[in-house]
C-alpha cells in the first residue's frame, strides 16, 4: 500500500513540476528570432564547418593522419629544386605542391581532431552551418588553389627530376662499385706480390750445415 502512494506522489510531483516550467513560460513575453534575416551567433568554441588557408598548408597530412573517419583527402607533389614555394605566414617552409585537399563534409562528424595537429594553424572550424545539399558530392569542398594544367604540369616536372636525380644515383652507386672492385685488386695484387717475393727470399737464403757426428 505504501508503494502505490510513493509511486502517485512520485507522479505527481513529475506533472506539477513541468506545468511549473510551462506556466513560467506562459506568462514571459515570447522572443521570437526571424530567421533567416536573424541568426543565433554561435558560442565560442562551436564545430560547424571545416575550413583550411591553403596559402598556409605544408602538405604535412597531419590533419587527415588524425581524422577518424578519413574524410581528408590530401594528394602532395615534391617542389623541384628551381622552384622556391616561400613560407607560410607562421614562418614555415613550403616544400610541397598541394595537387588535391578535399574534405568530404559529409562524413565529417565534427570531432576537432583534425585541427590540434595542424603545425601551422591552417585548418579551423568556422561558425557556419547552414550548407545543406541535395546531391551528396557537392558537400566535398576542394581546397586545392591548382588548376589541372598545373597539376599536370607540376607532376610531370616532379617526375622528370626523381627520374633524374634517380639515375645519378645509380651512376654514383655504378663508380663507387668500380673503385671498389678496383682497390679489392689493387689489394690483391699487391698481396701477390708480397707473397711472392717472400717464397723468394726463403729459396734464395743459403741452408746452416749439420755437426758431424764425433
Amino acid at each position: 500500500m505504501l508503494y502505490v502512494f510513493k509511486e502517485g506522489w512520485s507522479t505527481f510531483k513529475s506533472i506539477f513540476t513541468g506545468m511549473g516550467v510551462t506556466i513560467r513560460h506562459f506568462f514571459s513575453p515570447s522572443v521570437t528570432e526571424k530567421y533567416p534575416y536573424e541568426k543565433i551567433e554561435l558560442p565560442k568554441g562551436a564545430r560547424a564547418k571545416l575550413h583550411v588557408n591553403i596559402d598556409d598548408c605544408i602538405g604535412c597530412n597531419l590533419c587527415a593522419r588524425a581524422c577518424p573517419v578519413n574524410c581528408i583527402d590530401i594528394e602532395t607533389v615534391k617542389a623541384t629544386d628551381d622552384v622556391d614555394l616561400g613560407k607560410t605566414s607562421t614562418g614555415n617552409p613550403k616544400r610541397f605542391w598541394l595537387t588535391r585537399f578535399d574534405i568530404d563534409m559529409a562524413k565529417c562528424m565534427y570531432c576537432d581532431l583534425c585541427v590540434h595537429p595542424c603545425p601551422t594553424n591552417c585548418i579551423y572550424m568556422v561558425p557556419e552551418y547552414e550548407y545543406s545539399e541535395v546531391d551528396r558530392s557537392n558537400l566535398v569542398y576542394h581546397f586545392s588553389n591548382l588548376k589541372p594544367e598545373m597539376v599536370a604540369e607540376v607532376k610531370e616536372k616532379a617526375e622528370q627530376e626523381a627520374e633524374q636525380k634517380k639515375r645519378e644515383r645509380q651512376e654514383m652507386m655504378r663508380k663507387k662499385a668500380e673503385a671498389a672492385k678496383k682497390k679489392k685488386e689493387e689489394q690483391e695484387k699487391k698481396q701477390a706480390e708480397a707473397k711472392k717475393s717472400s717464397n723468394k727470399n726463403d729459396n734464395d737464403k743459403p741452408s746452416t750445415p749439420g755437426k758431424k757426428d764425433s
